[in-house]
């Protein structure tokens, strides 16, 4: 490898960086007022997404103005993971859209706020392979071009630089993870698909830093080797945790339709004590009546004798006594004269009549 000047990262931004750490402090503050008000005002809300918010906030004010360990690229590599992968993952969870939402009143904000996330920009934008090529298309144009060696002399520049790998960590943790309500929630298959993907793509820009540095810097191979390390590992282990977070939802989602499904079927089936609207032939059993004790259908002499032990005889078909088992058949009558229909006895008796009166 030729000989080529050390670089350090730029130190000393002047007010980006305190500016990036007191904004992210004061996020943490507002996300924590708001939780309250939510709470005082009867309102459920976990204290553990404003330990989670808190987390992430302060993550990224440490990046912005405190000490990373280690050699420059492993100082590098440790702000890339806590900035673009740890900390969004941390604000994501905490579901800052959905408690904005909550807290602000009927009006204009809360309208213009639900407008912007339903809007069909936003909703491209947190397409997954969308936020994943933003994410990680950034990553391979920073460190496999010279934007690299440019931001570490270009203060405004690094700090852009900063600024985009937070925003696209946010956006793609945001699409994986779709906690938040928005106009279009992608399925399951793309959302993991995509994470799979960007996971691999990761891991490859790891390996390739491990062999080679980024185009226009030269640095130790021990602090290479270390920075591109941390940067496989520890993305392989958010990258874990955002498969919990996806499967933990997907599970909970699925569960809750479900639960749904049973209360639907247990307001559709009748209760005891309680008569549906329905028909028995519909498959109601509620009009269907009971069977009948045997002194119920039996003649009262019948059972009157069989209350005394007098023997009687089962209905067999035969004529003779009938049992309890069967009421005693209707007499059968006559049918009724047609109408309009002559009856032909009472015809044959009116000409002989006739005839002898001639």
């Amino acid at each position: 490898m030729p000989a080529q000047a050390h670089l350090h990262p730029v130190t000393g931004y002047g007010l980006v960086e305190p500016v990036i750490a007191v904004a992210a402090l004061l996020a943490a503050g507002t996300y924590m007022l708001a939780a309250r008000r939510l709470r005082r005002r009867g309102d459920i809300w976990s204290r553990w997404r404003g330990a989670s918010f808190t987390a992430g906030s302060a993550a990224v004010a440490w990046v912005a103005v405190g000490p990373a360990p280690g050699g420059s690229f492993t100082a590098h590599m440790t702000r890339h993971l806590i900035l673009g992968m740890t900390a969004p993952l941390l604000i994501v969870l905490a579901r800052p859209l959905t408690l904005t939402l909550r807290t602000l009143s009927p009006g204009v904000a809360r309208r213009g706020l639900l407008t912007l996330a339903h809007s069909r920009p936003a909703s491209w934008l947190i397409f997954p392979p969308l936020a994943a090529l933003l994410d990680v298309g950034g990553l391979w144009l920073l460190y496999r071009t010279e934007l690299f060696s440019a931001m570490q002399q270009r203060p405004l520049l690094h700090a852009v630089v900063h600024a985009h790998i937070l925003a696209a960590g946010l956006l793609f943790t945001f699409a994986v993870c779709r906690l938040d309500p928005v106009r279009r929630r992608w399925g399951l298959p793309l959302r993991g698909t995509t994470l799979l993907a960007a996971g691999a793509a990761h891991a490859v820009l790891a390996k390739i830093l491990y062999a080679a540095p980024p185009p226009g810097t030269a640095f130790r191979a021990a602090d290479l080797h270390t920075g591109s390390q941390l940067m496989y590992y520890g993305g392989d282990l958010v990258e874990a945790a955002l498969a919990t977070v996806l499967a933990t939802s997907w599970y909970q989602s699925t569960g809750r339709v479900q639960a749904r499904q049973r209360r639907a079927d247990a307001g559709r089936r009748p209760t005891s004590g309680s008569r549906c609207s329905g028909l028995a032939g519909n498959g109601c059993s509620c009009h269907r009546s009971a069977p009948r004790p045997p002194s119920a259908v039996m003649s009262p002499a019948i059972a009157k004798g069989r209350s005394a032990g007098l023997p009687f005889e089962r209905n067999t078909g035969t004529s003779g006594a009938r049992g309890p088992h069967r009421p005693r058949d209707p007499p059968m009558s006559a049918p009724p004269p047609r109408p309009g229909g002559r009856d032909h006895a009472a015809l044959r008796t009116a000409r002989a009549e006739t005839g002898r009166r001639v």
